[in-house]
């Protein structure tokens, strides 16, 4: 178990990370969400042991995670973080690059392993190619195929899918938590996509301002989001005074809820007239206004602007 216990730290005099606390399971799969700034990138750094904490203390199966004061190179053997910048070697192949980790004692074997990690990232056909001659997504699918070559313990990935196109994302994703599930590997993943966190996480932190404010399995996140803020980083939300869709008389409270959890019905409790419509492909996004505050809700097929229409809460759209 990786366990994290009240630790702080910042790179100056001020704070970054507050007094945060929390436990990973072996094996487990955690999504780190939060606005830019917000220290999920630090949060990583400092687990891998690049920085002496201000206090608290890091541990994995009982041992402690030491930072630049202990160790004469930085970061814990039985660890591997994939930064932003990808640390690779642009003059090498693509081949050489995953491979340096690797022993030369089993050629052989050493070939195999290489070959395996470029089919996890579709990388096969740029074996031979130069690091530098690669695109930006090449570039981060080879530096993630580098980063499991020697099969860490724990994976530490800072935004890791930013650079691949969305075709390619689908698959390497379904390819990357697969084998890490396979190999039982604990991996802590600090995104921006919400895709991250719900399909593949099996839970998700939320950083705020340098602070834990929720840890939860992904999918009791997004139906039971503590705050607006928290729903926000899966998707465009509502905040709705109760009193409106229910029959509360409490005028503070409030229900957040996402667009498709609203429908559009012949005599709902919300009227509001359409601003905008978004195509989504299978769904249209509507933007609309009731009483001077914007709505959005979901629809299967466009509404002409300044149409008015009824909302209420669809009843089958809440997953737990």
């Amino acid at each position: 178990m990786l366990s994290v216990k009240n630790i702080s730290f910042g790179y100056t005099e001020k704070t970054i990370l507050h007094q945060i606390s929390f436990n990973v399971k072996t094996g487990q799969n955690v999504a780190i969400i939060g606005e830019s700034g917000c220290g999920k990138s630090t949060l990583l750094k400092v687990i891998y042991g690049l920085y002496d904490l201000n206090e608290g203390d890091i541990t994995y199966k009982g041992e402690v995670v030491t930072g630049p004061k202990f160790n004469l190179v930085p970061g814990m053997p039985y660890m591997k973080y994939l930064a932003q910048d990808f640390d690779l070697m642009p003059y090498t192949t693509a081949s050489e690059n995953v491979g340096s980790f690797l022993s030369n004692f089993y050629p052989e074997e050493k070939k195999r392993r290489i070959t395996e990690l470029l089919q996890i990232v579709e990388m096969e056909e740029h074996a031979a190619t130069k690091v530098k001659f690669l695109s930006g997504g090449q570039q981060q699918r080879i530096a993630l195929a580098k980063v499991l070559a020697l099969e860490p313990e724990v994976l530490l990935l800072d935004e890791p899918f930013s650079h691949i196109d969305n075709f390619r994302k689908n698959a390497l994703r379904r390819n990357l938590f697969a084998y890490l599930k396979q190999k039982n590997i604990t991996c802590l993943i600090a995104t921006h996509d919400s895709t991250d966190a719900l399909s593949f996480a099996d839970e998700t932190i939320v950083i705020k301002k340098g602070t834990l404010i929720d840890k939860a399995p992904s999918k009791e996140m997004y139906y039971k989001a503590k705050d607006k803020y928290t729903a926000s980083l899966f998707g465009e939300v509502n905040e709705i005074k109760l009193e409106l869709i229910t029959l509360t008389t409490n005028p503070d409270e409030t229900a957040l809820l996402y667009p498709h959890q609203l429908e559009v019905v012949e005599n709902g409790p919300l009227k509001v007239v359409v601003k905008q419509c978004y195509f989504k492909g299978s769904r249209y996004l509507i933007k609309s206004v009731f009483n001077g505050q914007v709505l959005f809700f979901e629809h299967y097929k466009e509404i002409p602007v300044n149409t008015e229409v009824h909302l209420a809460v669809n009843r089958n759209a809440f997953g737990v």
